[in-house]
């Protein structure tokens, strides 16, 4: 039998790579762009009747991994929010997930927690799950603009009301990355704070986010203040390292890209709809303003082509929103609309 002599030096730089070769890192729920198809069983008889946001149902999450085995988790859920939570708004309310984490190692949860779960609003009108897509869709343009934004999960939901056997329904929603994870992410601290001045926050950033906000039609929001005499901020949270302060907005189904029927505007501005877009730059943050134009810009076809991959858009949510960006984009390449629309209508 002939020996095979491998050398000494062979051998030792095995090993030295064996020991500080990278290990491998799980992937994070929002690495990926892929829909994730999940069943959530629980007794949503209760959970939609009482609609509380403070006492938790048990229940079960699910879903079935690449290698085609099932993944079951012992879960927590109650509702959430503000507007979406009340019954004359909508009959399925918006779900906080609480996870037992030391069941999720290895999975696409691990590291997870407590996770906000967007929900269709109507369980009997296919048309509220266009407006799931839509909202979704704001989270993924904000995603391509900057890292400071919040990340954002597709998934189909079969939710299995475990108080009526039979009785399921299965709907789009997406999760939402959560604050302390964003923090982690992007070596920032979320900040807890009655209210905030606009001399704190990053002027680059703030003029992008506002930007950003003119663009998806949203002026539901507030970077300073919290709303009725809530911690800072209405809609954003504000995340700061040593220096300043970097505002991250969520919730935009009161943007006019989204157009959720329930939506209306703030009366004190006088708008129209929430279709009719409302700048709400700072006069002080202008010299960022050709930037942030520019850098928007630059992303238009990427912005574009998130519709081609939400494939279950129907013709006339991709009509409206195509309409909806094509007058933003038309407006932001005309100097004169510029000055009209953007620069004048500072605060």
């Amino acid at each position: 039998m002939t020996r095979v002599h491998i050398p000494a030096w062979t051998a030792v730089l095995t090993l030295v790579f064996l020991i500080f070769a990278p290990a491998a890192v799980a992937q994070s729920l929002f690495d990926s762009k892929e829909m994730i198809e999940v069943t959530i069983a629980a007794p949503f008889t209760t959970f939609s009747r009482d609609r509380s946001d403070v006492d938790y149902l048990d229940g079960t999450f699910s879903y079935t991994d690449e290698m085609g085995e099932t993944r079951s988790f012992d879960l927590k859920i109650r509702a959430r929010g503000r507007y979406r939570r009340q019954k004359s708004t909508c009959n399925f309310p918006p779900i906080r997930l609480n996870f037992r984490t030391g069941q999720l190692e290895g999975s696409i949860l691990d590291g997870e927690d407590k996770l906000k779960l967007v929900t269709h609003c109507q369980n009997r009108r296919e048309k509220n799950e266009q407006y799931v897509l839509r909202e979704y869709m704001t989270y993924r343009i904000l995603q391509i603009l900057t890292d400071k934004s919040f990340g954002a999960r597709l998934m189909r939901v079969t939710y299995t009301n475990t108080e009526n056997s039979g009785d399921s329904m299965t709907k789009y929603g997406f999760v939402i990355e959560d604050d302390d994870s964003v923090g982690t992410r992007l070596g920032l601290e979320p900040r807890e704070v009655k209210a905030l001045s606009y001399a704190e926050l990053d002027g680059k950033q703030t003029n992008l986010v506002n930007l950003f906000q003119y663009l998806i039609g949203n002026t539901d929001y507030s970077l300073i203040r919290g709303p009725n005499d809530d911690n800072c901020c209405h809609n954003s949270v504000p995340f700061s390292d040593e220096n300043t302060v970097s505002p991250i907005p969520y919730d935009f189904d009161f943007s006019g890209l989204v157009d959720a029927p329930y939506a209306e505007p703030n009366p004190q501005l006088k708008l129209r709809s929430v279709r009719t877009r409302l700048y709400r730059g700072r006069c002080s943050n202008n010299e960022h303003l050709p930037g942030s134009i520019a850098h928007i810009v630059s992303k238009k076809s990427e912005i574009y082509a998130l519709m081609d991959e939400l494939q279950d858009l129907d013709k006339a949510s991709r009509q409206s929103i195509t309409r909806y960006l094509d007058d933003f984009f038309d407006e932001v390449t005309d100097e004169r609309k510029i000055e009209r629309n953007l620069v004048r209508k500072c605060s």
